[in-house]
């Protein structure tokens, strides 16, 4: 692009490049209440990688494609996006990281979808760029304090549920379409009879002609009954709410809390605005809010274009979600290990620094906004507990489906095989012992004492997914001298 005049500078008429325009501030020292960006861009060839840069600042900030006049009545300045550093990505020819900061007036207060259309707005469809990924963002205290949050958080879940030292244990239904309601009740009171804390809907059971979503909330939660009483413990299935209108997900929800569910469920596809309010639903009514990450893949999976789901983490904890399914490092699902580590950290921890080796670009402090349970599911089972403990820590949700249901012996004793094999892996670390390392001993040596968990680890005891992640963090070994 070229301007139009030689004198006039930033007010000449005609089309400018974004960097003569102000978007392109390399002498810019970001506020500390300043909404940071770090996107991955790919130019076209022949694009300088700062003229990219200050295209992406524009035009999710102020900018449009030639001057305008009405800048003149605005403090314009401070509404601009400012590119403040452009870095080549390490061994990725062609591709940079641009930082970009944005004042904290662009965005209205407690605002996901706001802030939202600002920062990925228009920005995906610019033709000056071949690609382009939202890598991660730093979201001042300033801005954090104006949402509330985890209607309930980590702790405070805890406290709910009477359940502490330990990762808590769940299962998907399976098959999670076609069984009737009371077939799916059944499952239901088995897998928690046999000692898991919840089960869950998948993210495609709402009400369909096979089984009607209020037939199913009496069935499950008759089954939840049933296994509290066998139990003496606190039992939870993940109702899920999700429907085609609020109208709809706030009449199932409001079934839910009459039927005494502790918890509800519903899916990232109904939106930002559907999340917050339904947030707001749970907190006011002491119910447990489960987010199922349904089609996050279709724009985090690929590295260069899309949002990144430590973004996507970043924002569903503003939003107000209790849960949210986050990777399982060895499951069947996408899960580099540096990076999941980086996903939890965001969804969990108060104060983070920032942490190249797990792709995070900024610190984060939270504010003491609480934290969100990381859920693990897909394609895990008894056989992978230590590592599973030794990845994701304590405060998570491990979900086995297949590997509950689809145990020789049956539901409840697949759900035994996991309890038997979470509470010897959990007394192992709790007595020092280097229970990674003697994960599989530890096993054998609990499977002795436990028929159900002797015939998990020859069922399921070699099986492994090991495919090359896609999304991994983008760090330089810096060359040592000995």
């Amino acid at each position: 692009m070229s301007g139009n005049g030689s004198t006039g500078g930033r007010w000449s008429a005609g089309v400018i490049p974004y960097a003569e325009m102000g978007y392109w501030r390399p002498d810019y020292q970001p506020k500390d209440s300043d909404i940071l960006a770090a996107f991955r861009i790919t130019p076209q060839p022949g694009v300088p990688p700062e003229e990219a840069g200050a295209a992406v600042a524009g035009e999710s900030s102020t900018a449009t494609w030639t001057v305008v006049w009405t800048d003149r009545l605005t403090s314009y300045e401070n509404y601009q996006g400012k590119c403040y550093r452009v870095e080549p990505v390490p061994g990725k020819e062609g591709e940079f990281i641009a930082y970009i900061a944005y004042d904290l007036d662009l965005f209205e207060e407690g605002s996901i979808a706001n802030l939202t259309s600002s920062i990925i707005g228009n920005v995906f469809g610019f033709k000056a760029l071949r690609a382009l990924r939202l890598e991660d963002m730093r979201i001042p205290p300033h801005y954090v304090k104006t949402f509330q949050g985890p209607a309930h958080g980590i702790v405070m879940e805890r406290e709910y549920l009477g359940k502490y030292g330990r990762p808590l244990l769940g299962a998907t239904v399976k098959p999670k379409l076609g069984l009737s309601a009371r077939n799916y009740g059944r499952v239901v009171y088995e897998a928690l009879r046999g000692g898991l804390d919840f089960t869950k809907d998948d993210e495609n059971i709402n009400s369909q002609p096979f089984m009607r979503w209020r037939d199913r909330f009496l069935y499950c939660m008759e089954g939840v009954n049933k296994a509290q009483a066998a139990t003496g413990e606190v039992k939870g299935h993940y109702l899920n709410v999700t429907a085609g209108t609020m109208e709809d997900m706030y009449e199932r929800a409001e079934f839910a809390k009459e039927l005494g569910s502790v918890i509800v469920m519903i899916d990232l596809t109904i939106g930002y605005t559907a999340i917050q309010s339904m947030a707001k639903w749970a907190r006011a009514n002491g119910v447990i809010l489960h987010l199922h990450r349904a089609g996050h893949s279709t724009y985090t999976r690929q590295k260069t274009h899309g949002v990144s789901f430590r973004v996507i983490a970043k924002w569903m904890r503003l939003a107000g979600v209790d849960h949210i399914h986050a990777g399982t490092v060895v499951g069947k699902l996408e899960g580099d290990p540096n990076s999941v580590a980086g996903f939890y950290d965001t969804l969990r921890q108060d104060k983070i620094a920032a942490d190249p080796v797990k792709g995070l670009y900024f610190d984060q402090e939270w504010a003491s906004l609480p934290g969100v349970m990381p859920v693990a599911s897909g394609g895990i089972h008894a056989g992978q507990m230590h590592q599973l403990l030794h990845h994701l820590g304590e405060d998570v949700i491990l979900q086995f489906g297949g590997g509950t249901i689809g145990h020789p012996m049956g539901i409840a004793a697949g759900a035994t095989a996991n309890r038997v094999a979470l509470e010897a892996m959990i007394k192992a670390r709790n007595e020092g012992r280097d229970f990674l390392a003697e994960g599989p001993d530890i096993l054998r040596a609990a499977a002795r004492h436990s028929r159900e968990l002797d015939v998990a680890l020859s069922t399921w005891g070699d099986i492994t997914f090991t495919y090359e992640s896609t999304d991994t963090p983008d760090v330089a070994p810096t060359p040592v001298s000995v």
